[in-house]
């Protein structure tokens, strides 16, 4: 079984992957960066545990991380835990994804990841969003040509600046009020949030097509995206595995040069 990882500033998520491309575990916890190795390890056997699997049922790794100062903690724990190199989606390692950005060295490993899996699961031209600390939006031409993009301030940092920035406004959860208009300042701040995120899904989905010239598929995931996608009027896909899926596609098209 494959153990797909992707470390991003907020999460880490953990993904299971039988020899078929099933995705037997989905799982994520808080990136920590004063976590040591053996602490990691700790959390990743629990997942396995809590789902029934055990640490031999793992035979090989793969990641992508936007944390530099975590990827070797984690590689660590993984090899600890299983006795395997964890194979890391960078430079050197086979995509299939072509990209035309002005450095491609410089195009983050999860949206490298998203772009993959998307390019294999839906049909180019693709708008791809990934909704986490940051929220990223990529875009692949009929041609499946990763063309660019946008980056945002995710919803979690801006409504954290906001707090921080205000004397009497509170924290809130990104639960949906029953009306877009607020009667009191946690629906208000809610509303706020979240009708903001999902109108600037919308207009920006808009405004690609109109230069592209054509309509894409549109493919959301990360953390927040399913508590915004209900309110976009855009048809937009929620897809919760789409970096397991990616880094499962990468780990397959260099499985051989790594034997």
């Amino acid at each position: 079984m494959l153990l797909a990882v992707d470390i991003g500033n907020t999460n880490i998520v953990f993904g299971c992957v039988d020899d078929n491309d099933n995705i037997l575990v989905s799982d994520r916890i808080s990136t920590n960066h004063s976590a040591t190795a053996a602490e990691y390890a700790s959390l990743i056997r629990s997942i396995l545990e809590m789902n029934d699997f055990c640490c031999a049922d793992i035979d090989d790794a793969v990641m992508s991380s936007v944390v530099p100062s975590v990827t070797n903690t984690v590689k660590e724990a993984i090899r600890k835990l299983f006795k395997v190199d964890v194979m890391v989606a960078g430079p050197g390692v086979k995509t299939g994804l072509n990209i035309l950005i002005d450095n491609p060295k410089q195009l983050g490993s999860d949206q490298a990841v998203d772009a993959v899996a998307a390019i294999n699961n839906y049909s180019a031209p693709l708008i791809i969003i990934d909704m986490g600390t940051a929220s990223t939006v990529s875009v692949v031409d009929k041609n499946k040509n990763y063309l660019g993009g946008l980056i945002m301030t995710g919803m979690g940092v801006a409504t954290d600046a906001l707090i921080q920035r205000t004397a009497q406004l509170p924290k809130i959860d990104f639960e949906l009020p029953p009306s877009i208009i607020g009667t009191n300042t946690i629906d208000c701040m809610k509303n706020g949030a979240l009708y903001s995120n999902a109108c600037a899904l919308d207009g920006i989905i808009d405004r690609i097509e109109e230069q592209l010239g054509y309509k894409c598929t549109v493919v959301a995931t990360g953390g927040l995206a399913e508590v915004v996608l209900p309110l976009c009027r855009k048809e937009i896909h929620l897809d919760k595995d789409l970096l397991i899926k990616g880094l499962t596609i990468i780990y397959r098209k260099n499985a051989k040069n790594r034997r």
